[in-house]
């Protein structure tokens, strides 16, 4: 335990001579939350819309304004041919396109169906989907309406009664600033720890601990250790700008976040110890933690829903330990969940933990490589 503690009391030191590094620790969250809390919505509203009215007619404007209305459409663009239309979205004008037949009346008048076109820029893939649900919903919508009045029926012959939990009016910060919090602990706990054992291994300082009688395990938890203190304060600031800054509701309890967070912490740091012990210097170091970055930003469901990819790359996602923290973040969080619902994540962080610290114990066998 005195070897333990007598590493602890260095990495402490080393941290606080390290004022660019920790001062980096704490800005990080703070920077990356108010940045891609307010960046990253993917409801998206406000679409500028280019508008080619052939029918000049109530019936067009009345669909029109349905558009606007929604929220969803701006019609920034009044074109005067379908070639203005397609101009408008090649030059960025616009990302939809409405397009009225001249019919339009007519066609309502028979009964026919109208052939109304939106067109949309589906090279912005999350734009493009929201743009058509939403105009297919508003066409179903007013085609309903059509229907109603001319059975003489006074309602909706269903009535579907919509009730979403946890986040009710679907604002994209509640499920992405929890999802942040884990993705921010990942970066910086496997850089930090990662690039401060390489860094030590360049300037000499790991010879002098080789010679000492401290063993492997011993100095593996004398680097983690501090380095958990460090995550607890960047998760600390975190959650606190994710209340006041985004007004996301803490649903469970505070206690129990931070313990189970233990685990993420501890998977993230052995991770980084890790390839510190296969890296030979700093850009090595930083290029061997992005590689493992990229695919836990990317395959864990912080951007994307896991159940949407292809079944192999589902299951490789599983052997990422952000996978499972933003289960429990966001269970916690936003459902207010507790521990006998995370039992399987926590397992999952616990044997990633483990089977980290161990591996990197090994490897680095008090030797320099």
């Amino acid at each position: 335990m005195s070897r333990t503690v007598a590493i602890l009391r260095k990495e402490f030191l080393q941290m606080r001579r390290d004022r660019m590094t920790v001062g980096l620790a704490f800005l990080m969250p703070l920077i990356q939350l108010l940045l891609f809390g307010y960046a990253i919505q993917t409801d998206v509203r406000h679409i500028p819309t280019a508008v080619f009215d052939q029918a000049h007619s109530a019936a067009s404007r009345d669909l029109l304004e349905a558009f606007t209305a929604s929220g969803y459409f701006d019609l920034t663009v009044v074109a005067d041919s379908p070639e203005a239309v397609s101009q408008a979205i090649d030059r960025g004008r616009a990302k939809a396109g409405i397009l009225i037949p001249p019919d339009l009346d007519r066609c309502l008048a028979r009964g026919d169906s109208a052939a109304v076109q939106v067109v949309v820029d589906a090279s912005d893939n999350l734009v493009a989907n929201q743009a058509l649900a939403v105009a297919n919903a508003i066409g179903l919508l007013k085609s309903q309406a059509v229907l109603v009045r001319r059975l003489g029926i006074s309602g909706p012959l269903y009535d579907v009664r919509m009730r979403p939990w946890y986040n009710p009016d679907g604002i994209t910060a509640f499920y992405m600033v929890p999802a942040l919090l884990g993705t921010i602990v990942t970066m910086t706990m496997v850089i930090l720890t990662a690039a401060a054992i390489v860094r030590e291994k360049e300037r000499g300082t790991l010879e002098q601990l080789i010679v000492t009688p401290v063993r492997s395990l011993e100095l593996m938890v004398g680097k983690i250790v501090p380095y958990i203190a460090l995550g607890y304060v960047q998760i600390t600031v975190a959650l606190l700008v994710a209340v006041t800054v985004f007004r996301v509701p803490i649903r469970g309890s505070v206690l129990e976040l931070y313990l189970l967070t233990l685990f993420f912490i501890t998977a993230s740091l052995g991770l980084g110890i890790l390839l510190s012990t296969l890296a030979q210097n700093q850009l090595q170091a930083f290029q061997l933690s992005f590689l493992v970055l990229l695919p836990s930003i990317l395959l864990s469901g912080f951007l994307f829903p896991r159940e949407a990819m292809p079944e192999v790359v589902y299951y490789l996602s599983t052997v990422i330990p952000l996978t499972y923290y933003l289960q429990i973040i966001r269970g916690i969080v936003l459902k207010g969940v507790g521990l006998p619902y995370l039992v399987g994540q926590v397992a999952a962080l616990l044997v990633f933990s483990v089977v980290f610290v161990t591996l990197s114990a090994v490897r680095f066998k008090k030797r320099i490589a």
